[in-house]
């Protein structure tokens, strides 16, 4: 068994305008910086014994800044827990594309489906569960996991058979989650554990 808390990194000017990210590289704004110090203290009285991140800037920042406050190597960067691709959605403000779109599950020319990235990041969450047992002691292996709302969002869909989150709970920056896997399977143990 691993236990994964995967955390949301932390705020971006696009964030804070609400534009779209998706796979767009923006950095960590100030607050942003403050969010990931923040999850860091937060997750300071529990054992992780490695970090995974995102390859994308504003999720890589966010792992750097909690593995410097931990004590924990370099983050392992995986392609594959980055955001949902928005295609032609992406850089467009949250309002245009609930304008243009209707809704976040609605087709868009270019972009994931959140069934495609939940599929893709449980394969990713796999992975990552089987390299740390493969370097774990007998004990349960902590690892920490910085990834992106739409990535977690689309977990916790998968793994509540869509029951969670609820429409309007927010996946806010700098939050964290409590995952266990075991082979072939995650199971979602606290969901904002830490806001």
């Amino acid at each position: 068994m691993t236990l994964l808390t995967l955390v949301r990194h932390g705020q971006t000017d696009w964030n804070l305008a609400r534009r779209i990210q998706g796979s767009t590289d923006i950095p960590l704004n100030e607050t942003g910086r403050a969010d990931a110090r923040t999850a860091a203290e937060r997750l300071e009285g529990t054992t992780h014994h490695s970090i995974y991140s995102s390859p994308l800037l504003r999720a890589r920042e966010t792992a750097e800044i909690i593995a410097a406050r931990l004590g924990l190597g370099a983050p392992v960067l995986v392609p594959d827990i980055r955001e949902r691709e928005f295609g032609e959605g992406e850089g467009m403000l949250v309002s245009e594309y609930m304008k243009t779109y209707g809704d976040w599950l609605a087709p868009v020319p270019g972009a994931e489906t959140l069934d495609e990235v939940a599929v893709r990041a449980m394969d990713a969450l796999d992975a990552i569960a089987r390299d740390s047992r493969r370097r774990s002691t007998p004990v349960a292996e902590s690892v920490i996991v910085v990834a992106h709302g739409g990535v977690i969002r689309s977990l916790i869909s998968h793994v509540s058979g869509g029951t969670l989150p609820r429409d309007g709970d927010p996946i806010v920056n700098g939050s964290a989650y409590r995952f266990e896997a075991s082979p072939g399977m995650l199971r979602l143990l606290d969901q904002s554990v830490l806001i």
